[in-house]
């Protein structure tokens, strides 16, 4: 069976009653995790999204403090397990800056952690391609909110 285009969708909830459509929602909700916090996000935190930075930010340390550092292994799965996770809050706000303070911040975590990312070519390249990403994503931002990313950015890449 073949979905719909966007479009078609989007014309066909034109067209759809008020209570039709929230029994659609709370029906797309309950069968998917990710539909259910996307939801949760545009209803509850898209109003605020500083402070839901600052949530993901304080969940992200609280990750960073659980990694099992006895093998290198288990830091780089770890390690791409918050990474799926910001990108997936990421995706969920679709904004540009809200991607590079969470980047950012998830380097500054890792660079001033007891994880010995220069020992493990895997773990070196991940912490540059995040570096890279937010360099390419502050290009794109306004002049001021670029200086004040790039002098963040830069303290990451001298290090």
């Amino acid at each position: 069976m073949k979905a719909a285009s966007i479009s078609d969708i989007k014309q066909e909830l034109n067209n759809i009653a008020p209570a039709k459509l929230l029994e659609l929602c709370l029906r797309l909700a309950k069968y998917k995790k990710d539909n259910k916090e996307l939801l949760n996000y545009l209803l509850f935190e898209a109003n605020d999204e500083q402070a839901y930075i600052g949530n993901v930010k304080n969940e992200m340390e609280k990750e960073f403090a659980a990694i099992n550092t006895s093998n290198l292994y288990f830091v780089k799965k770890s390690l791409r397990k918050i990474l799926r996770n910001t990108a997936k809050h990421i995706r969920y706000t679709a904004s540009k800056q809200a991607e590079v303070e969470l980047l950012l911040h998830f380097c500054q975590i890792l660079k001033h952690s007891s994880i010995p990312v220069k020992n493990s070519t895997v773990l070196n390249n991940l912490y540059h391609f995040q570096i890279k990403k937010a360099a390419k994503i502050i290009a794109t931002l306004h002049e001021d909110l670029q200086y004040d990313y790039l002098k963040d950015l830069n303290k990451l890449e001298t290090a």
